[in-house]
């Protein structure tokens, strides 16, 4: 597994950050990628925001919602970059006029998310997710880390960790 750290400045928009798009060129290879967390600038190539105020995506779905459009192991690589936490959630939503739910702000929707990008990827398929750890969708649902990306903000700022992985073993539906 490679690991590496490297400084750059924060921003909101995470396919922005230098060190981010780099990787990203890097790593995404030929074939179709999605991203259901998309925000302005992402490189997949059907992308989905649930913000409608979004305008350079195909879709505005709830994660879930969009990630069900897909055929089991249909998917070549997904990109996943959505609120890192609760309160981000909230904030999101309350930037275009919708209120969180209780749903919403619980963990439980990550783990709906990571089991429906299991079933739409095959073998070899990438998942690059984006976040404040390197949890990524995990060994238990077949995924192996390849590589992860700790970008350090300075002192105030978290760091924002991107961690790659590689779909190795089929599993049994988790949902």
């Amino acid at each position: 597994m490679r690991i590496d750290r490297v400084w750059a400045m924060p921003n909101a928009q995470t396919f922005l950050i230098k060190p981010i798009a780099v990787l990203l060129r890097e790593e995404m290879d030929i074939g179709l990628w999605i991203d259901s967390f998309a925000g302005e600038n992402s490189p997949a190539i059907i992308r989905n925001d649930l913000n409608p105020q979004v305008v350079n995506v195909e879709y505005h779905l709830d994660a879930i919602d969009f990630l069900r459009n897909f055929g089991d192991g249909s998917i070549d690589g997904v990109l996943l970059d959505p609120p890192y936490s609760p309160r981000q959630v909230s904030e999101c939503y309350k930037g275009f006029g919708r209120k969180a739910t209780q749903e919403d702000t619980l963990g439980v929707w990550r783990s709906w998310v990571r089991d429906e990008v299991t079933r739409i990827t095959h073998l070899g398929s990438k998942v690059i997710s984006f976040g404040w750890n390197s949890c990524g969708i995990g060994k238990e649902r077949g995924f192996r880390i390849d590589r992860i990306l700790l970008v350090c903000h300075g002192q105030t700022h978290n760091d924002t960790i991107v961690t790659v992985e590689t779909k190795e073993r089929q599993v049994k539906c988790l949902f």
